[in-house]
């Protein structure tokens, strides 16, 4: 006891500073201070790399002045609220509402992550649970469309969708399933289905088999096996990739940009790329980086209602023995 404390005693104050254990992790090598600042310097630089846009656009959305300043400021200098009142009350030319816009924001990427869970859950425990046949080449026509770039469907997906219209008795087409919500969500959800499908089948292969077998010997049925034994067993699974296709429809913009024509159908992203210009003089930054925040909250608050089974869900996969 005597030679520990003797060696904490000779320790340098700046070493014991940056060896200090937050974790409360008993075992690791304690590095020297050589490295130990080196590694600290590393992750101050990604640190401010990943801080500095968005520090950036916090100056300009509490900015009363919708020029940019000339100068780099990265901590407002004023604290304005006018930028997010403008957005709320008139955050387009268009005749449209913000509530509008996150309406149909919500609706597409609710709509679309839940309908691909629901679908990909179940085609996830076919590929895990069954053989038939065919489910080689189906697993691989799945990965397939995985690897084509989204851009590269939106050609068939749009001619596809715009040859189903309906018309009245004058011939006039009072129905476009491209030019709607209704087909954007069609269009985004071809695209979500393949990842969920496979990062839920990845998961549902790490559940044991003998606990199925065990409520079947019970009396269980397929269905009762899935709905009572599986999908509580995979709900960390299910947020990770609800919480994914989420995020990734909510930010989606090119297939939107290309079927939507109609500013009633417009969503928030479709909207921030209306507020630029062809110069940057032209842009309102202000108001510009206000909506940019507004759109990235509902993002934040899905994943603070969803933390506890995301991070379940992403670290059961590395400690799975």
């Amino acid at each position: 006891m005597a030679s520990l404390s003797n060696v904490q005693k000779k320790e340098n104050p700046l070493t014991r500073v940056l060896n200090i254990n937050t974790s409360g992790e008993k075992g690791g090598r304690r590095l020297s201070l050589g490295k130990q600042l080196v590694l600290q310097l590393i992750c101050l630089a990604i640190a401010a790399s990943v801080l500095f846009p968005i520090m950036y656009i916090v100056t300009l959305a509490f900015s009363s002045v919708p020029d940019r300043p000339s100068a780099l400021e990265l901590f407002p200098k004023e604290i304005s609220f006018v930028a997010f009142q403008q957005v709320l009350d008139k955050p387009t030319a268009n005749p449209v509402t913000f509530l509008e816009l996150l309406r149909n924001s919500l609706a597409l990427s609710l709509g679309v992550a839940t309908f691909a869970v629901g679908v990909a859950v179940t085609a996830a425990y076919a590929f895990a649970r069954f053989k038939f046949r065919g489910r080689a080449f189906l697993m691989v026509a799945v990965l397939f469309v995985i690897l084509m770039p989204g851009v590269g469907l939106s050609t068939p997906l749009y001619l596809l969708m715009n040859g189903i219209r309906g018309t009245d008795e004058t011939g006039k087409v009072i129905f476009n399933l491209r030019d709607s919500l209704l087909g954007v969500g069609i269009a985004m959800s071809a695209g979500a289905l393949p990842f969920a499908i496979w990062n839920l089948k990845g998961y549902l292969d790490t559940i044991p088999r003998e606990l199925e077998e065990a409520a079947r010997i019970d009396g269980a049925s397929f269905n009762q096996t899935f709905v009572l034994i599986m999908l509580p067993l995979a709900a960390p699974a299910l947020a990770v990739t609800f919480f994914l296709s989420f995020m990734g429809n909510w930010q989606e913009f090119a297939l939107s940009w290309l079927f939507l024509t109609k500013p009633q159908d417009y969503t928030l992203a479709m909207t921030l790329y209306n507020m630029t210009g062809q110069y940057a003089s032209q842009v309102p930054w202000n108001r510009f980086s206000a909506m940019v925040i507004i759109i990235a909250l509902p993002v934040a608050v899905v994943y603070m209602l969803l933390q506890k089974q995301i991070v379940g869900g992403l670290t059961l996969g590395g400690v799975k023995g």
